[in-house]
């Protein structure tokens, strides 16, 4: 109930930004409001909701043509999808030559740029791809700096999650899944609880410098996935249980004034403390994977992007032959790692908003708009109908040679009888950082 409770605000929330309902019971119903308070940007972005991809290309041609769109985003491959929906619309009309021009900034400095941007004299970015939750919802949906777009082919499609995955409009779920090394056949990472045990340091980015691995904590003290905390730590051996109670005693306390709801709210924060304390700092997850992959890294772990798997290169003393999602394993216990999401937004001042919704209606309903990312392992579209398999992708003729590589699936990945990944979601993130943050940061340090 409370969860549902959730979304429907989230739901008002989002459509607030645009003066419109963005959820019902079933499928929003696509097309303009009634509302006459809708000026400039917001009101064309009420009229596009209703609109086929087929009138947005059209209307993104007769806007943008002999024009440049300018994009910013945290993944550099919005370039790749730029060229494809490039190709798509002059497909529709061989003369028009607007072109899409890509910027990734470095170092979480995209809140900034928009920011300055949008309060500008003048406006560049007409659309962002854009992550991290918490910032997200604090920093551009609560001013009202980004605008929420839900294209009405996404809407209309088969299976289509739009609680989950529409407010704000997602591109993808990425997944950071639990690894180990698998040369120590003494090492045991069967439970969730096996990655903050005496003596375990698993692999990760600072919480403080990748801010979507601090989301990761946040979410856990969601009631569902505390509760999936709990029940991990209820499968855990009696010995192993002892050891962690102490710690569960410990932060039992700190629940009530972090704002928290739950009754197994202090096994997620038990967790956190032992994983903020122990776990070894790296400043990526490339070089992570490529150090967990080695021979010398013998019954190691790590909390990384499962997509980075995809650059392993193989040779004597380092293969993807050596590591192990955790979660794969029939008997894991817990959540087997984080999904944080890119999402697609407009700024309140873009230049071409037209051609922004196009393009990203284009990114999240048509198979070539994904295929940049689709391609690999661990990211999954918010459309199903444009992912693809990569069940098998560890098979090398014929042969299962990389297991680790056979992506099983959004599906299987955030099922409760499956992966069990915790979800990015903007609103409880931001909402119950205020308090948890400086409490993970003290945590940290003492």
């Amino acid at each position: 109930m409370k969860k549902a409770l959730r979304a429907a605000v989230a739901c008002l929330l989002a459509g607030s930004m645009l003066g419109i309902s963005a959820c019902s019971d079933d499928k929003p119903e696509p097309g303009p409001t009634t509302s006459t308070q809708l000026t400039g940007v917001a009101a064309i972005l009420d009229e596009a909701q209703g609109m086929t991809n087929e009138e947005l290309f059209r209307r993104a041609i007769e806007e943008s043509n002999g024009k440049t769109l300018y994009g910013i985003g945290n993944s550099s491959r919005g370039a790749t999808a730029a060229t494809a929906f490039i190709a798509a619309l002059q497909a529709i009309d061989p003369s028009y030559n607007g072109t899409i021009e890509w910027t990734q900034p470095k170092n979480n400095s995209i809140f900034t740029i928009l920011n300055a941007d949008i309060t500008s004299a003048s406006h560049e970015f007409s659309m962002t791809l854009i992550q991290d939750g918490n910032q997200i919802q604090t920093k551009m949906i609560n001013t009202g700096n980004l605008l929420n777009f839900i294209p009405k082919d996404w809407r209309d499609a088969t299976g289509v999650d739009i609680d989950a995955n529409g407010t704000p409009l997602a591109l993808q779920t990425l997944s950071k899944v639990f690894l180990f090394n698998n040369l120590d056949v003494n090492a045991n990472y069967t439970n969730v609880w096996d990655f903050v045990a005496e003596g375990s340091a698993p692999m990760f980015m600072g919480v403080n410098s990748e801010p979507v691995g601090k989301n990761f904590l946040y979410m856990l003290t969601e009631p569902t996935y505390a509760g999936y905390m709990k029940e991990a730590f209820d499968k855990l051996p009696a010995a192993q249980q002892a050891y962690f109670q102490k710690t569960v005693d410990e932060v039992a306390g700190d629940v009530e004034g972090l704002g928290l709801e739950g009754e197994n709210a202090k096994y997620a924060l038990a967790w956190i403390k032992l994983w903020v304390t122990q776990y070894n700092e790296k400043t990526d997850d490339g070089p992570i994977c490529n150090d967990l992959v080695t021979t010398s890294a013998a019954g190691q772990s790590a909390l990384i992007v499962y997509s980075k798997l995809r650059s392993v290169e193989e040779s004597a003393t380092a293969s993807a032959a050596n590591v192990t999602v955790a979660a794969y394993q029939n008997d894991y216990a817990g959540p087997g790692g984080y999904g944080y999401k890119h999402y697609l937004m407009i700024p309140k001042t873009s230049p071409l908003p037209w051609t922004a919704a196009a393009f990203i209606s284009f990114m999240v309903t048509e198979y070539d708009g994904f295929a940049a990312w689709g391609k690999d392992i661990g990211g999954y579209s918010s459309n199903p109908n444009i992912n693809q398999d990569h069940s098998e992708d560890g098979f090398v003729d014929g042969v299962d040679t990389y297991p680790a590589k056979n992506d099983k699936g959004y599906d299987w990945w955030t099922a409760a009888d499956g992966g069990r990944l915790v979800l990015e979601d903007p609103e409880y993130a931001s909402r119950v950082s205020a308090n948890l943050s400086d409490w993970i940061d003290v945590a940290a340090n003492g």
